[in-house]
């Protein structure tokens, strides 16, 4: 799912660290280690039958759970999570006998998260039934239960949805909300009689109760953990259609169900691949896919056991403002969600530590099935952009492992980032690249097997994976997961003899900020191939190899780009690839440029090596190959900032290589063109623009102007382009004109579109407008932290010193679980070194020691920005000066 951050958990009432502890094994047994906890291990759940009545109006609800617990040892006490309840009564009774018990003293720790019940006798050991009558809150921010106030033509609205991943359950139940606590669930919800009501599984019984509320209740869920809960409220609509014997659906607000159509067609369609991809059924009768209005910081969509959440920008598709990337999107997050059906929810990790078990190959099954269900969309090529953020997070000292060590939930919370997505899905795309698509299927069908309904560390995958591909993989595997960094293969020469060229490889380690580092040791599967050759596997190991490879053609190392490595070339290799760079596929085209754009910014090799290759890309190269181009000139084009005569300069270089791009392209879309032209177009108008190319910006304000006497003027696939780069370059009239725009829009999905752009101004009093607006209730209570985010992209110093003075009011725009890395990443894009300070002394005032990678990761961009600004561009002020820019 996603990127949230939720406040610490003592480990003190547990008595307990939060790592894996082997119990005393039997005489003759093996060790049996058990999962983590932040909890006592005598007691664990078996079943929850829990009945709430909500208040939307009052934001709070009644709640009554009944937990069947097993007591495993004598305790005189239960400990379990709860937030933000308070509890009426609580009562203990056994599930056979007829011993009685007085009711428990309820001991709540707010820091801790938990509720403690105390007995007055220790409870034998044995199965029980904890019934507690409370009441809890309902948020205004996507975590726990929470509304979500919209306005479409119907008028003001509001629904109900839950949010629980990581450890927000424990603000709806009072749960053992671990994922190793798994447990099945029974739900009833007493509700408005004409709204409708939404969990994991389907209504299994609706009883008027007059005074306009009906019981809904719920089937019985399978065992599963806490976070993947699910309830929903509201004035919906529900499209349902049929994938073998399960019920695939899509529920929106109400009128908006056609705009699904294409996430529910997709849904079945994704359902029946993995139904035999997996070789195990998906074992539920429903799927639903639930599309919310607003929105959050750090996620777009949940995968609920059966009931998927998702905002609406993420599943709908607005005849009058989707693009092609938004359709794009919303196949890709339902791949993605759906694949966490079985690995997240039917298995899943025993703990955080793993928890890219479920991100890191939900990504990679989500990219390889639209590979296969939409080859129009020739997505291929994005495997490198996925690679390349999990890179770009993994070179600087603040990285981490892929498996990585988790003490508390906060840091459990942060853990949802690029080296868990990204790093994650490149590292399974290699190794099964390394042991084959079947042996690689194999393996993993063997594990959701094994492991159905129950809790998995990374080598219980091994071990399924090498039985399956009957080769070693564990320690390449190892190499890749269990150590942080990016492996660096230098080509160190390429001599040709007999037909044959013989590759001399080193390894070292590729670091963005730490020059002298001793690298780290990997085992690297290398694929190398000579232009028009055959590719040849290789193995380096010990820190060097060498490899043969047929044909005397210069050699393209990691080609077809499934290893998670940089290239390093000699000048010598690296001139010839650069002479020939036309004839290389255009995936080794992509990978080449960014690894060259990687090195050259990071100073391991001159910063000419990428404007060479820029250069020599041809017009008619690859759409994605100039949409990646596009987005380096851009990048470049930011750490000018402040400098308007060097930046003029560049400019004129960026606009000169781009235009005749944009010209072939052109505004009007053709017939025939592909999806990535389509898309292309897009990227081009924006960077042109904010490379502030005249004739583009002149061009789109006058589409603007006309939008309302020529329908054509905006067509639907341009409209977010073109009002971005209007919005961007807008003088205060205008400004006013799109937020009057905004005020009086219906569809909340466009709306919240309307408010985002706002914040985009290049002006910074128009841009403090923007963080003015945020402050108040006018935007819509989850929009209004991204609003403040999205201005910090241009004026991360105005942002930052914004939200920090008001940060009291700021606060309640973000749930308390995610502020330690909301406001360190407002700073991300600056090149101020005072910006280090401002968050140095930002997380010494407000964020716990043991949670402040995200500051110290914003702290590390920073520098290095600086660094790129004060030793690269020289160099590319050189090169421009030499070219005769």
């Amino acid at each position: 799912m996603r990127r949230t951050l939720v406040s610490a958990i003592a480990l003190a009432l547990a008595g307990l660290s939060a790592t894996a502890i082997a119990q005393a094994p039997a005489p003759g047994t093996a060790p049996v280690v058990q999962a983590t906890t932040q909890l006592p291990r005598d007691v664990r759940p078996v079943h929850y039958d829990v009945a709430v009545v909500p208040h939307a109006d009052k934001l709070s609800f009644d709640g009554k759970a009944t937990i069947t617990v097993d007591v495993l040892a004598p305790t005189p006490s239960i400990t379990l999570n709860a937030v933000g309840m308070e509890f009426a009564s609580a009562q203990l009774k056994p599930v056979a006998g007829t011993a009685t018990y007085p009711a428990p003293q309820v001991k709540l720790d707010e820091k801790a998260q938990t509720a403690t019940f105390v007995f007055a006798q220790p409870l034998p050991a044995g199965q029980y039934q904890l019934t507690l009558d409370y009441t809890g809150k309902i948020g205004t921010q996507a975590n726990g239960l929470f509304a979500i106030d919209y306005e479409n033509k119907a008028g003001k609205q509001r629904a109900l949805y839950t949010q629980f991943e990581n450890s927000d359950a424990r603000k709806f139940i009072p749960s053992w909300d671990e994922p190793n606590h798994k447990a099945t669930f029974d739900l009833t919800a007493t509700v408005p009689a004409a709204q409708m009501a939404v969990s994991n599984m389907p209504v299994a019984e609706s009883t008027d109760l007059g005074n306009g509320l009906k019981r809904v209740r719920f089937g019985t869920s399978p065992k599963m953990s806490t976070y993947l809960l699910f309830f929903g409220l509201g004035d919906f609509d529900r499209a349902t259609a049929k994938a073998g014997d399960t019920e695939v659906g899509v529920v929106t607000q109400k009128g908006l169900i056609e705009q699904a159509r294409f996430a529910l067609d997709s849904s079945v369609d994704v359902l029946r691949e993995y139904n035999d991809y997996f070789g195990v059924a998906y074992p539920l009768p429903k799927l639903d896919n639930v599309a919310s209005p607003g929105r959050s910081q750090f996620f777009g969509a949940m995968e609920n056991w059966g009931a998927i959440y998702t905002f609406e920008y993420a599943m709908l598709l607005d005849p009058s403002i989707s693009t092609l990337s938004d359709k794009q999107g919303v196949f890709s997050i339902a791949a993605h969600e759906i694949a966490h059906q079985w690995f997240g929810d039917l298995v899943t990790m025993s703990w955080w530590d793993d928890l890219w078990l479920n991100e890191g190959f939900a990504s990679w099954m989500a990219s390889r099935t639209t590979e296969k269900l939409h080859p129009e969309w020739n997505t291929a090529l994005e495997a490198v952009g996925a690679r390349e953020s999990a890179m770009n997070r993994d070179a600087v000292a603040t990285t981490h492992p892929v498996v990585q060590h988790v003490q508390t939930v906060e840091q459990a919370s942060q853990a949802f980032d690029a080296i868990t997505y990204s790093k994650g899905e490149a590292v399974i795309r290699m190794l099964e690249g390394y042991v084959g698509e079947d042996a690689w299927r194999e393996g993993v069908r063997s594990y959701m097997k094994k492991h159905a309904y129950g809790n998995t560390v990374s080598d219980d995958l091994w071990k399924q994976m090498e039985a399956a591909a009957g080769k070693p993989i564990l320690d390449i595997a190892h190499d890749f997961t269990l150590q942080p960094g990016v492996p660096l293969i230098r080509v160190e020469s390429a001599q040709c003899k007999d037909g044959n060229t013989t590759l001399q490889l080193t390894q070292g380690e590729f670091t963005k900020d730490r020059p002298g580092k001793k690298p780290l040791s990997w085992r690297v599967p290398v694929i190398a191939q000579a232009i028009g050759g055959e590719p040849v596997r290789a193995m380096v190991s010990g820190g060097s190899a060498s490899v043969e490879v047929p044909g005397c053609a210069p050699v393209i190392v990691n080609a077809g780009q499934s290893g998670y490595y940089r290239t390093l070339y000699a000048p010598e290799q690296f001139s010839e690839i650069r002479d020939g760079f036309v004839k290389l596929a255009p995936i080794d085209q992509l990978g080449l440029i960014n690894d060259t754009w990687a090195l050259s910014m990071a100073g391991a090799q001159p910063a000419s090596r990428f404007l060479d290759l820029a250069s020599a890309t041809p017009v008619d190269a690859d759409p994605q190959l100039w949409g990646d181009i596009a987005g380096s000139l851009g990048s470049l084009d930011s750490y000018y900032r402040g400098d308007a005569a060097r930046q003029a300069t560049f400019r004129k270089f960026a606009i000169a290589q781009l235009a005749p791009v944009f010209a072939r392209v052109g505004w009007q879309a053709r017939a025939d063109e592909n999806g990535p032209t389509t898309i292309l177009r897009t990227q081009l108008i924006g960077t042109l623009a904010a490379l502030g190319d005249d004739a583009v910006i002149e061009e789109a304000r006058r589409r603007y102007a006309a939008q309302d006497s020529d329908p054509q003027a905006m067509p639907a696939a341009l409209r977010k382009t073109i009002l971005a780069v209007v919005a961007n370059h807008a003088d205060a009239a205008t400004w006013d004109k799109l937020h009057a725009a905004a005020k009086v829009e219906k569809t909340p999905m466009v709306k919240d579109q309307l408010y985002a752009l706002l914040s985009i101004a290049e002006d910074p009093a128009l841009a403090r407008r923007a963080l003015d607006l945020a402050l108040t209730d006018e935007p819509g209570a989850t929009n209004s932290a991204g609003m403040i985010g999205i201005v910090s992209r241009q004026h991360p110093e105005l942002a930052f010193d914004y939200a920090v003075a008001h940060r009291a009011q700021v606060d309640k725009l973000v749930d308390t679980t995610s502020r330690s890395a909301y406001y360190p990443a407002l700073g991300n894009s600056s090149l101020d070194p005072a910006m280090v300070g401002k968050i140095k002394a930002f997380a010494d005032a407000y964020i716990e020691a043991g949670s402040r990678r995200a500051a110290e990761t914003s702290i590390a961009n920073i520098l290095y920005r600086s660094k790129v600004r004060n030793e690269r561009l020289p160099e590319v002020d050189a090169w421009l000066s030499r070219n005769g820019a």
